[in-house]
């Protein structure tokens, strides 16, 4: 079940965000932080698969290297 989850949120942000500008964007991944419940962080984690798979090596490691500046 959880692969069919999965999909179901790509598909519904592919929908909802299509066409959509940057502040849309900006405008909907502030609000998901703000909100910080569990039903909005698969669709955030959908944006970082983007992100990611969009990234060159340099990007890759900028993002890895906040993320371990976070942990730390």
């Amino acid at each position: 079940m959880g692969d069919k989850m999965n999909i179901d949120i790509r598909s519904y942000i592919k929908t909802n965000f299509n066409n959509s500008t940057k502040s849309d964007i900006k405008k909907s991944v502030e609000e998901a932080i703000k909100k910080g419940d569990d039903i909005t962080l698969p669709g955030l984690g959908f944006f970082f698969e983007i992100i990611w798979n969009t990234s060159d090596e340099d990007n890759k490691n900028k993002i890895l290297n906040t993320l371990e500046s976070y942990f730390k």
